[in-house]
């Protein structure tokens, strides 16, 4: 029992050993392997004398009280030194984390901006639209003939725009242009036609009141030839209070008949 418990230790620490230097060694960018050696502790069997004391019978037939001894395997905890190697990265890369044997992090002294990533020491990967070491710099699309545009390039931050000339307009893409459609002669007719309408029918109103007129003269023609000739007695003379009546309501009916033409045209008016 001691013996297999001791082989099988041994052979743990073996392969400890063995394993771990082998995956420092084979880590890549590792430029230096340091020698060191930590503490661990393990459980060891041990062979434990035990005795056990009895009663047996002396020469002079008395009882007499002796011992005797015996072994049983016993387990305790020792503690032993094994060697740990430590790998030292190249300079410019370090481990992704502290259990990495490997040195596979990319080191950059100036930090990668605008989304960039460190891919090899002091170097990064930049995202479309931005260059330099540490994707500091703005690349300027319109400077060349790659963008696409169909008129106009506007570079911005890390990318760019395409715009149109006055009197375009930009398609679906967002980078060819088109003409603006202008507006519709139908709209422009409708516009305006309510306003030449309504003039057409103030001169009608015009003419018919001109007629109405003329025609109220003619009537009151004989009335005038009745009226005195001083003013003072149009208060007194029957006819001509007649007469000045029914101008009065030839004046009323008139104005009555231009207002109700007008409020049917506002309410039929569009404008």
């Amino acid at each position: 029992m001691h013996r297999i418990g001791c082989l099988l230790s041994g052979l743990f620490i073996i392969l400890s050993v063995t394993s771990t230097d082998g995956f420092a060694r084979a880590g890549r960018r590792v430029c230096a392997v340091t020698p060191q050696s930590r503490v661990t502790a393990y459980t060891e069997s041990h062979v434990q004398p035990v005795y056990q004391p009895y009663l047996t019978t002396c020469p002079d037939h008395r009882l007499c009280s002796t011992y005797r001894t015996i072994y049983r395997v016993a387990y305790r905890q020792a503690y032993r030194q094994l060697p740990q190697p430590v790998a030292s990265c190249c300079p410019g890369w370090s481990r992704a984390n502290s259990h990495a044997l490997s040195c596979n992090r990319a080191l950059c002294w100036v930090p990668c901006q605008n989304g960039g990533s460190c891919i090899f020491p002091g170097t990064c990967a930049c995202p479309p639209g931005w260059t330099g070491r540490a994707c500091q710099t703005d690349v300027d699309e319109c400077a060349g003939q790659s963008h696409g545009c169909d008129q106009l390039c506007i570079n911005t931050a890390g990318s760019y725009l395409c715009a149109c000339q006055d009197g375009f307009s930009l398609a679906a893409g967002d980078r060819t242009c088109q003409p603006l459609v202008p507006a519709s002669e139908p709209e422009t007719v409708s516009q305006a036609g309510p306003s030449s309408e309504m003039k057409e029918e103030m001169e009608d109103l015009k003419s018919r009141v001109e007629a109405l007129e003329q025609k109220l003269q003619l009537v009151l023609a004989p009335f005038h030839n009745l009226m005195p000739s001083a003013p003072e007695d149009v208060g007194t003379d029957p006819i001509s209070r007649l007469s000045h009546s029914l101008q009065q309501l030839d004046r009323i009916d008139s104005l009555s008949e231009q207002i109700s033409f007008l409020e049917e045209r506002l309410e039929t008016c569009k404008c």
